[in-house]
């Protein structure tokens, strides 16, 4: 298969300097749970480039199937990082990680987050996200409680969630906002629903210092081909089938990984205690239009030999039970109290996105050599095709 290899190095080398996230605070000491997976380790590589300030940043990760160390090779040598592998449910070992690394903020990325793994198995997403961010949450509470008072003071739990909480829209409605009511449609977005009530019910009823960031689809490197973006982008090479659900009319807000990043990085900094901030990348898209546009990228950085169209690849099959129509993000809270705005349009993040992986064949080998050979989840087991 020809690949415009000059070109899609030359994107890849750019990407090493995509968004050095602003300083942190000072001498910060954060926690990162779930750090190894697809935002998680974008989140810290982000956090370890340019200016910060970071004194330790310490990443504990179960490493379910979704959690890779590969993602994190270029920060292992970094001496203010530490990974720690552990359970946000194991309420002793985070007793001894946040006492013996004096930690003063957690970033909570940890979470079980694929709507059809939800649908064929709810309980591990209710043990996650509920139980362990319950867990979680507990455990802070108590070390924050016995901080000294300038510690506990500066103290920041920050946790991240999904627009998938508050349910479906219709093509007219106007986009969530942080006071649209939950109406969660999936196990998985039932989970993260009441790890969102959960954090919220800390802060009312102990005081603890939390932030809950709520963002929309994120795309962008390292993402695990259970996903729409990655899984067209390889099965298209592979000369499978590019499988779509339903019709395709199917509307997300795509975000570029990178935006979502800096907007946490903004919101640790310098959100309300208590608040909520939506995270979306104005970027709304019909599923059927997303791969298209991974087809007609493809067609240009890594043409098929016989010289045919990906988009000759794509196939309709069954959707999945419970589909949501539309998300949609209306972020103007964070822009306006923060400064925030995505920087990536949807086809320079697209683009950028699909030389990664272009680049990246080796990550995406390991990948299917696991445990997971992009079959469909959350569907009729007998059914031939994979499914987005």
């Amino acid at each position: 298969m020809p690949t415009k290899s000059k070109d899609v190095a030359s994107i890849v080398e750019r990407q090493s300097n995509w968004y050095s996230l602003r300083p942190l605070m000072d001498h910060l000491r954060l926690l990162v749970t779930g750090g190894a997976g697809f935002i998680g380790s974008n989140f810290v590589q982000a956090c370890l480039r340019g200016e910060s300030k970071l004194d330790r940043l310490v990443n504990l990760d179960k490493l379910t199937y979704a959690g890779n160390p590969a993602n994190l090779r270029s920060v292992e040598a970094d001496s203010r990082y530490v990974f720690l592998h552990g359970d946000i449910g194991d309420t002793g070992l985070l007793t001894k990680f946040l006492h013996e690394y004096e930690i003063d903020a957690i970033v909570n990325f940890a979470a079980e987050s694929h709507v059809d793994r939800s649908i064929d198995s709810p309980e591990p997403f209710m043990q996650t996200n509920v139980v362990g961010t319950m867990r979680l949450l507990d455990t802070a509470r108590k070390y924050w409680a016995a901080l000294p008072e300038a510690k506990r003071a500066a103290f920041r739990f920050l946790h991240v969630s999904t627009d998938e909480v508050y349910g479906s829209l219709k093509p007219t409605d106007p986009p969530f906002t942080e006071t649209t009511p939950f109406a969660p449609n999936s196990p998985y977005a039932a989970s993260k629903a009441a790890s969102d009530h959960l954090v919220r019910a800390y802060f009312h009823t102990y005081g603890l210092p939390v932030i809950t960031t709520n963002c929309s689809n994120n795309y962008g490197p390292y993402q695990f081909p259970e996903k729409l973006m990655p899984l067209i982008i390889l099965n298209a090479l592979e000369k499978k089938a590019l499988p779509i659900y339903g019709d395709g009319q199917n509307v997300r807000d795509w975000l570029f990984v990178a935006d979502h990043c800096a907007a946490i990085s903004l919101a640790l900094e310098g959100g309300r205690v208590g608040e909520t901030y939506n995270i979306g990348g104005l970027c709304e898209r019909a599923n059927i239009d997303v791969v298209d546009r991974i087809c007609d990228l493809l067609d240009e950085m890594a043409p098929r030999e016989d010289g045919v169209s990906y988009r000759s690849q794509k196939t309709f099959v069954g959707d999945r039970p419970g589909h949501d129509r539309r998300y949609a993000i209306d972020c103007s809270k964070i822009t306006q109290e923060l400064g925030w705005k995505p920087k990536e349009s949807f086809d320079s993040g697209l683009h950028k996105t699909v030389a990664w992986y272009l680049e990246h064949r080796d990550w995406c080998e390991d990948i299917n050599s696991g445990n997971y050979g992009r079959e469909r989840l959350g569907a009729d087991r007998s059914a031939e095709m994979l499914a987005v």
